[in-house]
């Protein structure tokens, strides 16, 4: 079969996203969805979308998406933009703005996507190191020219930046374009997007998979300078000029007005990461602080594989990644209260059976 493949096909060594397993009474914590449902006012759009219009092609520009979106956000409508989830955003970014004669830089440890984006659209880049305590230092990205893109809070150690660094990084890099992966920013972060204004270099780029719990509407969105914005528009046009069906553009401008559902699940959200950080403490991990919906953690007496192993028995699941760095970390993601007392319930008779 592969050799109708194309020679780019043959090099790619595609992003592997997190097991979406059927296993019966599974607590799935691997790949951080919300453990709420999306808005009840999201789900009654998404429905009435749902109708005869669904022959017609969607608004090209998701003009109203854009509006609202511009509007709780205090930007213009020009400096925003809408894609298939954040994802597609990113692979737009990348190939708009990062794809530039000096290499694009992010750290060594973050969102694995990437370096998939960088292979595919034939982007040089470099990584940087996190320091000793997994944080990103950003006077490490300020000695050479270069675009950059830094997740923040960075995935997969869940640890945030505040916005006066990221100004600094921004002034710091006004040679070339600055993207911030905000995917987890509602969490306990703070948004660069009140930078705009002040740094045209700057893009931030947001999803609804996480704190708007829109996982499966595949909803992102990216806000800087109008300039970087109709670059962004370019790439689209000429690759898919539709990205969002008029069922997502409607679910995710119910989604927004219903700022009340996201304040009430958002805060149960970090309320239930403080409870699970303090039972992993007293269970012996190191836990690394996190402004996301997922913690960061180690034991120091056992391999994360092992762990992660032991929890898959139990109907556990959580994300184990391989990089020598990180190889004795587990990220697990933010459940219900009930979903988060099995997992500690799971790691305590793991921990006693392996000791």
């Amino acid at each position: 079969m592969s050799r109708y493949w194309s020679e780019l096909a043959k090099g790619l060594s595609p992003y592997v996203p997190g097991e979406q397993p059927q296993i019966p009474g599974l607590v799935k914590l691997n790949t951080n969805e919300s453990p709420f449902g999306p808005s009840p006012k999201a789900i009654e759009a998404i429905r009435a979308a749902a109708s005869d219009t669904l022959r017609l092609y969607p608004d090209p520009q998701a003009t109203r998406l854009r509006e609202t979106l511009a509007d709780y956000h205090k930007v213009a409508p020009d400096q925003v933009f809408v894609g298939n989830g954040s994802d597609e955003v990113l692979a737009h970014a990348f190939a708009a703005l990062l794809k530039q004669p000096a290499p694009v830089r992010f750290p060594d440890v973050t969102y694995s996507f990437y370096p998939v984006y960088c292979r595919l659209l034939g982007i040089d880049y470099t990584t940087v190191p996190l320091d000793a305590d997994m944080r990103v230092r950003v006077d490490d990205y300020l000695d050479r020219a270069g675009p950059v893109i830094v997740a923040n809070p960075n995935a997969p150690t869940g640890i945030a930046l505040p916005r006066t660094e990221i100004a600094r990084l921004a002034a710091g890099r006004s040679d070339a374009a600055v993207v911030i992966d905000e995917a987890y920013v509602d969490f306990g972060a703070d948004t660069a997007i009140p930078l705009i204004g002040e740094h045209p270099n700057l893009l931030v780029v947001q999803t609804m998979s996480k704190s708007r719990a829109l996982a499966g509407l595949r909803v992102g969105y990216a806000i800087g300078d109008a300039g970087l914005i109709a670059a962004l528009t370019r790439v689209k046009d000429s690759f898919n000029s539709y990205p969002l069906g008029r069922p997502a553009q409607a679910g995710a401008i119910a989604s927004i007005a219903d700022e009340a559902h996201f304040r009430e699940t958002r805060a149960v959200i970090m309320q239930n990461r403080a409870d699970l950080t303090a039972a992993l403490i007293r269970l012996g991990f190191e836990v690394l602080p996190s402004s996301a919906n997922f913690v960061f953690a180690r034991h120091p007496e056992r391999s994360g594989q092992a762990l992660a192993a032991g929890l898959r028995e139990r109907a556990v699941l959580v994300r184990h990644f391989t990089a020598p760095r990180i190889s004795d970390f587990l990220r697990i993601t933010i459940g219900s209260k009930a979903e988060l007392t099995r997992l500690t319930e799971a790691l305590r008779e793991v921990l006693t059976q392996n000791s």
